[in-house]
């Protein structure tokens, strides 16, 4: 018998440990001062309401005989499909229903997808990145090769046609950096792509957050995407499912590799690993998409994108640079007077009492950046910006 021994080449995640205990420490050391925390990258404001609804009238289905639910299909019931697809219509994206698949979050299909690839595949992850597109393939053994995101491409980096590879990871807008691509940005990687015969994964997780019709939303608004994208998608941070837990991902059926459909591949390997996401909790899915809701998760996500201008203004008072914030919950900004990215969450906890995210912990071009999230309550950001203008 053999252990997997990838898993021994993964890093310790020390990062957000290591923040959550230099704050208890400075709590225990300091208990009377107030720490506001702007480095969460969970939603605070709770469900809306019709979703809300959607679930107590889901649970009381549940418990009638003729209502009762049992196994449900493993890409996901109709109605919430077709729901998805209406969606995806709403911005000029057709869809087939068994193009869409529902799962229990982006976060689980960006690792489980890896399944129907092979591991002799080499991997182009940009960096700083989300940390699970680079331990999903360590855990595997594949190659990896990075895109080097930084300040003078505003942390939005364009194919270098002597690179080659077979799987890229692109998140818009960017999680740690909230930059968002262009459709003439994500074009070039689609024909890149396609020049390479390679796939791309596309996290679309913040896409209700891009307010401009010139900026897209999904991948498939770019030509050429289906044949060489799979999207994938989540309603954490649309509709504040982060403790509801569902998402889902478009594998087009115009996506062909060696001859083979990967929406086949996709299909076989959900019904063999994978349960399903629960009735209630995707009829609560369902509920997003009805008038109301779309009406009540706007609101949301308006009250963050007003978070987001407030701390986005409040850096370019202090001459601050930043990127991130316009169409984005996270602002990304460079740490001053060359502090590295630990030197300044010090700084700041010791000085004012705001805790963000060093971006040493997204990658080595990380260092020299912090990453501050809107998702907190609107009066401790105002507070927090404050204190902020009042230290720099």
């Amino acid at each position: 018998m053999n252990i997997n021994k990838n898993y021994l080449n993964l890093e310790d995640s020390y990062l957000f440990s290591t923040i959550a205990k230099k704050v208890a420490q400075f709590v225990k050391e300091n208990p009377d001062k107030k720490v506001i925390r702007l480095g969460i990258g969970d939603v605070t404001l709770p469900l809306a309401p019709a979703v809300v609804n959607a679930i107590k009238n889901a649970a009381d289905e549940m418990g009638k005989q003729e209502t009762f639910k049992g196994y449900g299909p493993e890409q996901g019931y109709a109605f919430l499909r077709e729901a998805i697809q209406k969606y995806y219509a709403r911005k000029s994206v057709t869809l087939e229903a068994d193009e869409i698949f529902v799962s229990d979050g982006a976060k689980s299909d960006l690792g489980n997808i890896l399944d129907i690839f092979s591991l002799d595949n080499t991997v182009l992850v940009p960096d700083p990145v989300y940390p699970v597109y680079v331990d999903t393939n360590v855990m595997a053994g594949r190659k990896i090769l990075y895109m080097d995101a930084n300040e003078s491409n505003g942390f939005l980096p364009l194919p270098d046609e002597n690179v080659k590879c077979d799987i890229i990871y692109i998140c818009s807008p960017n999680n740690p950096t909230g930059a968002v691509y262009t459709k003439e940005g994500l074009k070039k990687w689609v024909d890149y792509a396609h020049k390479n015969d390679a796939v791309i994964l596309f996290d679309a997780a913040y896409e209700c957050f891009i307010k401009s019709e010139e900026l897209p939303n999904s991948i498939y608004e770019i030509e050429g995407a289906k044949n060489c994208a799979i999207e994938f998608c989540s309603f954490s941070k649309t509709a504040g499912f982060t403790g509801t837990r569902c998402g889902y991902t478009v594998v087009p059926k115009a996506l062909k590799k060696q001859g083979v459909e990967l929406n086949k591949l996709w299909l076989r390997r959900q019904t063999t690993k994978f349960n399903g996401v629960p009735y209630i909790v995707q009829k609560a899915a369902e509920a997003v998409f009805s008038e109301m809701g779309q009406k009540q998760i706007k609101e949301n996500i308006q009250y963050y994108s007003e978070n987001a201008k407030i701390i986005a203004d409040t850096m370019e008072s202090k001459g601050i640079w930043y990127t991130g914030g316009k169409h984005s919950p996270y602002i990304w900004l460079k740490c001053p007077n060359n502090m590295s990215s630990w030197e300044f969450f010090d700084y700041l906890l010791n000085n004012i009492q705001v805790v963000g995210t060093p971006g040493a912990g997204f990658g080595k071009n990380g260092e020299g950046y912090f990453r501050l999230t809107s998702f907190g309550d609107r009066e401790k950001t105002i507070e927090a910006m404050e204190r902020f203008k009042n230290l720099f």
